[in-house]
C-alpha cells in the first residue's frame, strides 16, 4: 500500500514517544482509580484515561495506516491493581499534575517537528486535554489544602531598568546579596514543589522495587531530590523568604508493588529529562550568579543520575529501541 500523505522522521520519533508516555501514564491511572476513595479524584483520574485511551488509539490506527509496527509500551502487565494502596490520598492528583507538565512540554515538541494533520490533529487535542486536567486538579488540591502556594509579594509599583553588573552578584564574602527577584523565587518555589512529589514518588517506588539494582537507584534518587530541596530552601532563607508548605501527602508503608520495575524506571527516565529541561530553564532565567551555578550543578547531578537509569534499563532489557535510520553502509556492503 503506497501512502499518499507519509509521516516524516521527526513525526514518527516524536509520535513514537508520545506513545510510550500515554501508554504508561494509563498503567498509572488504572491503579490510582482502583484504590481511590474521592468521587471528584476518580471523575479526574477516570475522564483522563478515557481521553488518553482516545487518543492512543488515534496513534494505534496511524501506525497502521502508516505501515509503522506498533510500540509495545506499556500494558495491563505492567500494573497490579490488587496491591495495596503505596500513596495517600491526593498524591494521585498532584502526580497527574506533574505529569500534565512534564506533557505540555512533550506536546510543543511534538508540534514544533509536525507536519501531517493527522498527527497535528493528535497532539492539538491531547494539548487541550492536558490544560484542562491541568486546571482541574491544581484547583481539586488547593481546595483541599494538599498543595502549597508560592510565596505572597509586594506588587510592583514603578518599572526599573538593570544599570549594574553588581545585580549579578551572588557569591560575596563580605556585604548583603541582593534580594531575590519574583522569576528567581517562582522558579525555585516551582523546583521545591516538583522535588517534593518526586521524592514522594521515588520513595515508593525503593519500597516495592523487585529489583535489588533498581532498588538502590531509587535509593540514590530520593538522596537526590533531598539535596535538591535543601539548596533550594537554603536560598530562600538566606534571603528571607518564607518557605511554603510540602505536600499533605504521604507514602504508606506498603512494600507490594503496584507497578513493574520496567514502568517505574521509564517514568523516572521521563521524570530525569523534566528535571534537565528545568534546571536548563531555572539557569537561564535566573539573573543571580549563584543560583545559576548551583543550578548547574543540580543539572550535572541529574544528568549522571539519568545516565545510570538508561544503562539499568539496558541490562535488563527495559528499553525499548526507538525507530531507525536506514543502515545505508550496511545495504551497501551486504548486496556485495
Amino acid at each position: 500500500m503506497v501512502q499518499t500523505n507519509p509521516i516524516n522522521v521527526s513525526e514518527i520519533g516524536s509520535i513514537w514517544q508520545t506513545y510510550q508516555e500515554k501508554t504508561l501514564i494509563m498503567r498509572f491511572l488504572e491503579y490510582f482509580i482502583e484504590k481511590s476513595d474521592d468521587p471528584q479524584a476518580r471523575n479526574i483520574l477516570g475522564g483522563l484515561w478515557q481521553e488518553l485511551n482516545f487518543y492512543v488509539n488515534e496513534m494505534e490506527e496511524l501506525f497502521s495506516e502508516q505501515g509503522m509496527v506498533k510500540p509495545i509500551g506499556f500494558s495491563k502487565e505492567d500494573v497490579y491493581l490488587d496491591a495495596p494502596k503505596l500513596y495517600s490520598n491526593g498524591f494521585d492528583i498532584m502526580f497527574v499534575r506533574v505529569l500534565k507538565e512534564v506533557s505540555m512540554g512533550l506536546y510543543t515538541l511534538g508540534m514544533n517537528m509536525t507536519y501531517n494533520k493527522k498527527v497535528m490533529a493528535i497532539y492539538e487535542g491531547l494539548t487541550t486535554v492536558t490544560q484542562k486536567i491541568y486546571k482541574l486538579s491544581t484547583t481539586y488540591l488547593l481546595e483541599r489544602g494538599i498543595l502549597a502556594l508560592p510565596p505572597k509579594v509586594t506588587m510592583p509599583k514603578k518599572t526599573e531598568f538593570i544599570k549594574d553588573k553588581k545585580y549579578k552578584e551572588g557569591f560575596k564574602l563580605f556585604g548583603d546579596k541582593r534580594p531575590l527577584n519574583d522569576l528567581e523565587v517562582g522558579i525555585i518555589h516551582h523546583n521545591l514543589e516538583v522535588n517534593n512529589i518526586g521524592m514522594q514518588l521515588i520513595t515508593g517506588f525503593a519500597q516495592c522495587a523487585q529489583n535489588k539494582d533498581v532498588r538502590k537507584y531509587f535509593l540514590k534518587g530520593k538522596e537526590l531530590a533531598k539535596k535538591q530541596v535543601s539548596i533550594m530552601e537554603k536560598i530562600l532563607l538566606e534571603s528571607d523568604v518564607q518557605l511554603s508548605a510540602v505536600s499533605g501527602a504521604t507514602v504508606t508503608t506498603s512494600t507490594v508493588p503496584p507497578f513493574s520495575d520496567k514502568l517505574m524506571m521509564h517514568c523516572i527516565y521521563i521524570l530525569n529529562g523534566f528535571g534537565l529541561v528545568g534546571a536548563g530553564t531555572g539557569a537561564f532565567f535566573s539573573i543571580r550568579n549563584d543560583i545559576v551555578m548551583k543550578t548547574m550543578f543540580i543539572a550535572k547531578d541529574v544528568y549522571t543520575y539519568a545516565q545510570e537509569g538508561i544503562e539499568l534499563k539496558f541490562k535488563n532489557g527495559w528499553f525499548e529501541e526507538p525507530p531507525q535510520m536506514e543502515n545505508r553502509t550496511g545495504i551497501i556492503k551486504g548486496s556485495e
